[in-house]
């Protein structure tokens, strides 16, 4: 009981006098965001039909038995179209609220630095997103390939399908993030390249799971959606080296 503050302490008032401006900047980015998604929401779930003729175009599915198999999932296909281009669309807003507000706790190259990266999460998301979706149609064509082979009929469920490529490709959007935040993390020192690289087996492990924890239920899919992650945190090592390089050539010019 002694280590109860009391309501009327005068620490409790001060630390709630300093922190609370942050929680209320905090709320404010926060409500705003959760407008932009769910504007985006019903933007998309407005167009869920034309989205939905767009992937079924994409993924080469005509001429293929497509079934709905519940009268309820018209509306959930629909959220999930929604939902979907929420979350591309406020993707960047996000990034741009978490920059904007660390920015006063940055220095001037610190927050140049997250500037000059947000093109780039901007590019990596969208080729992720890319990506999954790509290996998703791939897996699919398979499937039809070798239904046909053998002589099997093949029925898809469209939300069930449709639900496991959007979701496969915003998750591999986020995912190849990945790269961007441990660059970062380096350049600000908190990380160590060489601890990093050490951990190197640790990575190739966690890429792995998370490939598993996506919707597809196959272990070739998941071997293709963890091998860009992997070959992106090497590539992140290789490209830390070289900056860090640079960084070293220019001190010693500036001593010289």
């Amino acid at each position: 009981m002694k280590n109860i503050i009391p309501i009327d302490s005068p620490d409790l008032k001060a630390a709630i006098d300093k922190y609370y401006p942050f929680l209320m900047e905090i709320r404010k980015r926060i409500i705003f965001t959760l407008a932009i998604f769910a504007l985006s929401t019903l933007v998309g779930f407005a167009f869920y039909e034309k989205i939905i003729k767009f992937l079924i175009s994409g993924l080469s599915l005509k001429g293929i038995n497509i079934v709905f198999t519940s009268p309820f999932q018209f509306i959930n296909l629909a959220i999930a179209c929604g939902a979907t281009v929420g979350l591309v669309i406020v993707f960047p807003l996000i990034i741009y609220q978490l920059v904007s507000f660390l920015r006063p706790a940055l220095k001037d190259k610190e927050y140049k630095m997250l500037v000059g990266f947000f093109p780039f999460s901007l590019v990596l998301f969208l080729t992720g997103f890319s990506f999954g979706a790509v290996i998703m149609k791939w897996q699919i064509q398979i499937f039809l390939t070798r239904s046909v082979s053998l002589g099997i009929g093949n029925i898809l469920d469209i939300s069930h399908l449709l639900a496991t490529v959007l979701l496969t490709s915003v998750f591999m959007g986020v995912g190849f993030q990945f790269p961007i935040i441990l660059l970062l993390l380096m350049r600000i020192g908190i990380i160590k390249h060489n601890k990093l690289s050490k951990q190197r087996s640790w990575i190739y492990l966690g890429s792995f799971i998370f490939a598993l924890l996506l919707p597809p239920d196959s272990i070739l899919a998941d071997i293709l959606l963890s091998l860009p992650l992997i070959i992106l945190f090497e590539l992140t090592l290789i490209l830390n080296s070289i900056l860090e390089r640079r960084r070293t050539g220019q001190q010693v010019l500036e001593g010289a």
